[in-house]
């Protein structure tokens, strides 16, 4: 079908929140890198993230365009307002790229799952192109990573001499001793989500120096004391099977600067879409782990980071800083 096809056919829930999404995680994205750039030492990774911000700033301007034609309120997201860019560095070279890199895996599920849920060609069309052009950047970063040094791989596991099948129910077992080793799946998981909270500890270590609110502050203060715990959990559950997660911590790549680069509605967006991300990690990783323990592990931890969310949405909201997303018409009130 030609696109002209659908002029008349609104843009559905799930596109219209797929957009809106997009276009506040695109604007909180631009803002970071720019300050990034003000600092930076490492010239491939300025070249990197110079690469980034170009391609950001295209999706940013093809939401607008869209929303526009749709005479859809293009959202607020995040202005020059909330970035200070003569504020000292906060953060080394290579934090940067860690986060490029995290922030560029995060958007390809993102926009796997809204490219997925898009019905109208010219919302497929742009998913599509925003999809490859994020795929072009995670490889980009993904090797200079390597290039640097600071890319660490997974464990290795043995290759198997034969095909073989699970002969008995000890395979779900886990609660006491006689585990079964981890699954290749298993250990793909508790590797990723050990090093996602080794970079989430650095970036809120440094927020916690720098936010203006006291509050803030402290919310920041728990956060890093969360995950750090979570970090511990998830690597010493490889240790028991002398594996490794890789994960080093990342706050000594936070300096001692205490101004801060970004608005403290900035950095509660970034620490909330972090969590966001790591309670839709968690519940990945209980799908595909047969191992009973590993199911309440996580059932554990996503109990945690949902309840810190919580109390990071209502100071979000206590501050006017929370935008309403999309949301269906409240009927009953329509009602009345």
């Amino acid at each position: 079908m030609e696109n002209n096809e659908y002029k008349k056919i609104e843009l559905t829930s799930s596109e219209v929140s797929s957009l809106w999404t997009a276009y506040q995680a695109d604007t909180m994205m631009i803002r970071g890198i720019q300050y990034f750039l003000v600092n930076i030492e490492d010239e491939d990774i300025k070249e990197t993230l110079e690469f980034a911000l170009n391609l950001i700033e295209e999706h940013k301007n093809g939401v607008e365009e869209i929303f526009t034609k749709e005479e859809y309120p293009i959202p607020q997201g995040f202005t020059e307002e909330d970035v200070n860019l003569d504020a000292p560095r906060l953060f080394t070279d290579k934090l940067y790229l860690e986060f490029i890199l995290s922030m560029s895996g995060y958007t390809l599920a993102a926009y796997s799952a809204a490219l997925s849920q898009a019905e109208r060609t010219d919302i497929i069309d742009y998913f599509s192109k925003v999809l490859v052009n994020d795929q072009i950047l995670h490889k980009k970063v993904k090797e200079l990573a390597k290039e640097k040094g600071i890319f660490i791989r997974s464990p290795f596991i043995p290759k198997p001499e034969q095909v073989d099948f699970v002969d008995s129910t000890h395979f779900l077992k886990g609660w006491f001793t006689n585990r079964r080793p981890l699954l290749g799946v298993e250990i793909s998981n508790l590797v990723f989500n050990a090093r996602r909270n080794a970079l989430g500890q650095g970036i809120i270590t440094g927020f916690s120096q720098v936010a203006r609110s006291k509050e803030v502050r402290q919310y920041f203060e728990r956060g890093r004391e969360i995950s750090g715990k979570h970090m511990e959990t998830l690597s010493n559950t490889l240790k028991e099977c002398y594996l490794s997660s890789g994960a080093i911590l990342s706050t000594p790549e936070v300096t001692d600067s205490k101004e801060a680069p970004f608005s403290d509605k900035y950095m509660m967006f970034l620490i909330t879409t972090l969590i966001a991300s790591s309670i839709g990690q968690y519940g990945i990783a209980i799908s595909v782990s047969p191992r009973h323990d590993l199911g309440v592990q996580y059932s554990r931890l996503i109990a945690e980071i949902a309840k810190y969310s919580n109390l990071g949405a209502k100071l979000m909201i206590n501050n006017g800083w929370m935008e309403l997303p999309p949301i269906a018409a409240d009927r009953k009130e329509l009602a009345e």
